[in-house]
């Protein structure tokens, strides 16, 4: 095969939503753009995350609300599960998403879409079986994937991820998931609800990067679904079954499935690209980027997963963002500075933005202030007869936000507000200004407001300034 030999203003490598987000934005401004891609277009997300996951989950929630809606007065027969079909509405969602990532919609921006594995060759080249280009500025979007933890015996038996889940043509009988963080928790209660058994193992806490008290919430629901959990417990050994043996406090115990899952975290995926031929530096968590995300290359910048700055399709978004007005436009950009909230998409679902109240408290001393506002207290939630959760504001005793955690029914859609807060800098007298819908659950972030200003609006000093002002009134 001969190589074709070009120049480019920009080579992206990955076409995820990080790559993507990039190779639209600056190819619609007229630059010469060059996109290549191992894989399938729109990566992890859209193939194998956030896109199946979530359509899973709502088929799941389906099955569950049938099944309980006779709290509410309305009766239901046996609710029944075909997997083929829920299977088909999960692959029905990706192929309706999937011509907004595909390559003739690029190519239709005037990108040049190259469906091989690329590599550097040298500070400001990228080669790849069919092509080789020389460009003025590179992006590395390459995403993640799973971890896979070295465990005896795992390579012997046939294990899943979330790359593989979903190409199940049967519903597991009994699902073993390795991994209590987010993926773990959504996979394994959707599972559950959808009729399969599951026992979730984690070496710590589930959920451990959250508010103890919120993502106790969301524990508490998957005892209630039935989700055997087994925290505190570390897999030692994997035998044929699949048997996967744990050690808990100098003990073992076996436990048996039919499936196994693997869902201990993501890493990088910067195998194969020869980053070291063009001086890019990387360490345990990615591509080492300074607030621009730029590379110890002046000419390589990485978005995204691959920047190692955390793993969320909407951070990949904002860095792609960042990367056009900065690489484009010459405008200063602050990666360093972006307030990114993040959502575990379980039922309920816990969503949060900041510091939780332990790290703000180690940061900040006695300055915190906590307020927390349950949805018991909330019309909607009441009106729903789901009142599981809360909110959680921290702050500064001045009154800034450092944090907010919401635990409930569709907390990720009333993050928003917070993500807006932090991101502009806006005052909590702000919020109490706006006038929120009733009854919304989203009313929560203005009592969190609200409630904070309390103490000082109903003080022995406020009411000695009243008394005098109503003479005058």
């Amino acid at each position: 095969m001969t190589r074709k030999i070009t120049k480019a203003d920009l080579v992206v490598i990955g076409a995820g939503s990080g790559g993507l987000s990039v190779a639209a934005g600056a190819a619609q401004l007229g630059l010469k753009v060059v996109l290549f891609e191992k894989g399938e277009m729109g990566g992890d997300c859209l193939n194998y995350g956030c896109v199946p996951s979530k359509a899973l989950i709502a088929v799941a929630a389906a099955a569950h609300e049938a099944r309980h809606i006779a709290r509410l007065g309305v009766a239901t027969g046996p609710v029944s599960v075909d997997f083929t079909r829920v299977m088909d509405h999960v692959r029905g969602a990706i192929a309706a998403i999937a011509p907004n990532d595909s390559q003739a919609r690029f190519e239709g921006f005037g990108v040049l879409v190259v469906r091989e594995p690329a590599r550097f060759e040298d500070a400001r080249t990228v080669t790849a079986d069919s092509i080789r280009v020389r460009a003025r500025k590179i992006v590395v979007a390459t995403g993640s994937r799973a971890v896979v933890p070295p465990i005896d015996g795992l390579d012997g038996v046939p294990y899943l991820t979330n790359e593989s889940i979903f190409d199940l043509a049967d519903r597991p009988d009994r699902l073993i998931v390795l991994g209590g963080g987010p993926i773990g928790v959504e996979l394994g209660q959707a599972f559950r609800r959808l009729g399969s058994e599951v026992v979730l193992v984690e070496a710590g806490t589930l959920l451990g990067r959250e508010d103890p008290d919120a993502s106790e919430v969301v524990v508490r629901q998957l005892r209630e679904d039935g989700v055997e959990i087994m925290a505190g417990y570390k897999a030692v050994r994997v035998e044929a079954g699949p048997i996967v043996v744990l050690q808990k406090d100098g003990e073992e115990i076996r436990i048996t499935g039919s499936h196994l899952l693997v869902a201990v975290g993501r890493r990088p995926s910067l195998d194969g690209l020869d980053l070291q031929k063009a001086g890019v530096e990387t360490d345990r968590n990615g591509i080492i980027t300074d607030r621009a995300l730029r590379s110890s290359n002046p000419r390589v910048f990485a978005v995204g997963d691959a920047a190692g700055r955390g793993q969320f399709t909407h951070l990949a978004g904002a860095h792609a963002a960042l990367f056009v007005r900065r690489a484009v436009f010459g405008l200063p950009v602050n990666a360093d500075d972006l307030q990114v909230p993040r959502v575990t998409y379980a039922d309920p679902e816990l969503a949060s933005i900041g510091l939780g109240e332990a790290a703000a408290r180690e940061r900040h001393g006695d300055d915190v202030r906590i307020e927390v506002f349950p949805f018991k207290e909330n019309d909607r939630a009441i009106a729903e007869s789901d009142t599981r959760g809360f909110g959680k504001l921290i702050t500064t005793r001045k009154g800034k936000v450092l944090g907010v955690t919401l635990v409930g029914r569709h907390a990720g859609d009333h993050i928003h507000l917070w993500s807006l807060v932090m991101s502009a800098g806006l005052k909590l007298s702000q919020l109490t200004g706006m006038i929120a819908p009733y009854p919304t659950r989203g009313e929560v972030s203005k009592r969190l407001a609200g409630q904070w200003y309390t103490p000082a609006l109903f003080s022995t000093r406020t009411r000695a300034l009243v008394s005098i002002l109503k003479r005058f009134a």
